[in-house]
């Protein structure tokens, strides 16, 4: 499982938190590994299931 980068900065500006979410544009890579972050994204009150992408059916 992998989080698209551009999902954790949607989330992070939809709270009004634009400087975290510019940092997270600059230092993330395009795919976010949830188990390699797993602190950053509890840091950011982030659930990684929530912003895990969906399977296409």
């Amino acid at each position: 499982m992998s989080i698209a980068r551009h999902r954790i900065i949607a989330a992070l500006r939809e709270r009004g938190q634009q400087t975290r979410a510019d940092w997270v544009e600059r230092e993330l890579p395009e795919r976010v590994d949830p188990a390699k972050h797993v602190g950053l994204l509890a840091t950011l009150r982030l659930d990684p299931a929530d912003l895990a992408d969906t399977p296409s059916r």
